[in-house]
């Protein structure tokens, strides 16, 4: 079963994400915003972290960048999941250490196939 943290400050799409993963086998932890996604990533040590970009406090960017140099979580991939779709938010958040980046709305085979490509086997 692989554990997944997602970290938004939306409470529908955290439930729309976690019923997804859930109907499909995956265990579910979730974070209001990067301060607390980086504190629960480092004591949870999950598979992958879905993370948006735009929340108050410390943003996606921010957070991905953080668990990407961290000693205790760079071998945890970073899936931004966001609404913003330009060319510079996907290098930015490439350039923060994320292993795939998707956009609101998303389809749910996208989603899972997603997943699965960036867990470490």
């Amino acid at each position: 079963m692989t554990r997944v943290l997602i970290v938004d400050d939306s409470p529908t799409e955290t439930h729309a994400f976690a019923s997804i993963l859930r109907e499909n086998g995956h265990e579910v932890l979730t974070a209001v915003n990067g301060a607390d996604g980086v504190a629960i990533a480092r004591k949870e040590q999950p598979d992958v972290v879905l993370m948006d970009i735009v929340m108050p406090g410390l943003n996606g960017f921010q957070a991905t960048r953080q668990l990407s140099k961290g000693n205790d979580t760079a071998h945890i991939p970073v899936i931004i999941v966001t609404t913003k779709d330009q060319e510079t938010d996907r290098v930015w958040g490439a350039r923060q250490g994320a292993k795939g980046y998707l956009v609101k709305p998303i389809e749910k085979s996208l989603l899972l196939n997603t997943i699965n490509s960036v867990i470490v086997a």
